[in-house]
């Protein structure tokens, strides 16, 4: 039986060139938009009509690169260099998480994404049957990934090759189409060369995209140098990483040449600002990878690392770090900030249906309460959006057509359980 069920009196943030915003109606049929536009639509009596008066609609977040996990690690390892928080305060606390403390900690982290209107994630981690149960039960979207990180003998890496091949195919479509799945190599630094060429094979032999770190911080890109004779995107592009469609995180450091390479071979970027400035890890070349067609979304990173999941922050760091690093003030505008965190973040994830408030694309959407002094005058939403919002304004999600956030409360997860058992998995690895 159809679920239809309609918007009126809405302001939707569509972006079409000329008219960024339309106020007026939208009519969802299952998990798609079938109508969008300022005349009200004729519909049957049995369609539920929601009022969206001071509502604005847009489509739904999506946080192109995390560990979601790593919550249980959030405030425990602050104001360190890269390879000293992961070496001396991540890693060896991360030995100890058992598959149930991933549980927690994913559900605390997609508790936080959903109620901050993030409907999609990329996630990379261990574990990850943990996850993909967290994304089946929450009603959330996910793009999931065994990360491997190959410094261990050849039978260990095997055994963790195997691992993230059998995850992405077991889970590849499944929680009604909600989960898709990569391969992924931890980063060109933690994974020798030879390894790296097997988790290319492996993409192709499963037709998956590759997910990998890469160019993160100055010292790794030397000791790529130094190890390999290569700066990192050569080395990657040697490897075959960038004959499969990919995605690499962070990619802070880049010559104009390396920027060349990722736009020839249609490599997308996850920009995470707010994680690069916390671990001062630099500021990525983002107008310019726009420039160059490159396409550009954003991450939170884990949440040990920003330390919120917040995606408006993103937005709000990516418009406003390359304005002032460049002297720029059109440099990212709100407009293309916004499509950062939404339809790139989409072509990011390779999601063809998401991204977007269109007819036909699927009803991944939140809506903000504009009632509010920060939203006042009404001048320009777009603007509004990436400027005066944050995760605080989310008054309803919905994801596939289905609505998991209501007046702010999850519908589909135990708050109070997850807070409690987060807390509790901490405490435990704590005192290990």
């Amino acid at each position: 039986m159809t679920t239809k069920w309609m918007v009126k009196n809405g302001t939707f943030a569509v972006l079409q060139e000329g008219q960024p915003v339309i106020r007026g109606y939208m009519v969802v049929e299952d998990d798609r938009i079938t109508y969008l536009g300022e005349e009200e639509p004729q519909v049957d009596a049995e369609t539920r009509v929601m009022d969206g008066t001071h509502l604005l609609f847009l489509p739904g977040l999506v946080n192109t690169h995390g560990h979601a996990a790593m919550s249980l690690l959030r405030g425990f390892g602050d104001d360190l260099a890269l390879q000293v928080w992961l070496q001396e305060k991540m890693w060896p606390m991360e030995a100890k998480f058992t598959a149930d403390d991933v549980y927690w900690g994913t559900s605390l982290s997609v508790l936080e994404m959903l109620k901050g209107g993030t409907t999609t994630f990329v996630d990379m981690y261990d574990h990850m049957d943990q996850v993909a149960k967290v994304v089946q039960d929450s009603g959330m979207r996910g793009v999931l990934t065994r990360g491997v990180i190959g410094l261990c003998p050849p039978e260990v890496q095997k055994q963790k090759l195997d691992e993230a091949v059998a995850f992405a195919k077991d889970w590849h479509g499944q929680a009604e189409g909600r989960i898709t799945t990569m391969i992924s190599p931890h980063a060109p630094y933690t994974c020798p060369p030879d390894f790296i060429e097997k988790f290319v094979q492996a993409a192709h032999d499963l037709n998956l995209p590759i997910h990998t770190h890469m160019s993160e911080t100055a010292a790794e890109v030397q000791q790529n140098v130094n190890d390999y004779g290569l700066r990192p995107v050569a080395h990657l592009e040697k490897l075959g990483v960038f004959s499969r469609p990919a995605l690499v995180a962070h990619a802070v450091h880049l010559t104009d040449e390396e920027i060349e390479i990722l736009a020839k071979h249609q490599v997308a970027v996850s920009h995470n600002p707010g994680s690069n400035l916390k671990l001062a890890s630099g500021v990525a070349r983002v107008p310019e990878l726009l420039k160059a067609g490159v396409t550009v979304s954003l991450g939170t990173d884990g949440p040990a690392s920003n330390n919120n999941l917040d995606m408006f922050e993103e937005m709000r760091l990516a418009a406003l770090i390359h304005k002032g690093v460049s002297g720029d003030p059109t440099a990212v505008p709100a407009a293309e900030a916004l499509r950062m965190g939404t339809e790139y973040g989409a072509k990011s994830a390779f999601l063809d249906n998401v991204g977007r408030l269109a007819v036909g694309m699927k009803a991944d959407m939140i809506a903000l309460n504009t009632d509010q002094a920060h939203f006042l005058p009404r001048t320009d939403y777009i603007s509004h959006s990436i400027y005066s919002a944050s995760a605080k304004d989310v008054e309803h999600v919905w994801v596939d057509g289905k609505q998991v956030v209501k007046h702010g409360s999850c519908l589909t997860l135990d708050e109070e359980r997850i807070r409690r058992e987060a807390q509790r998995s901490f405490e435990r690895l704590s005192t290990l």
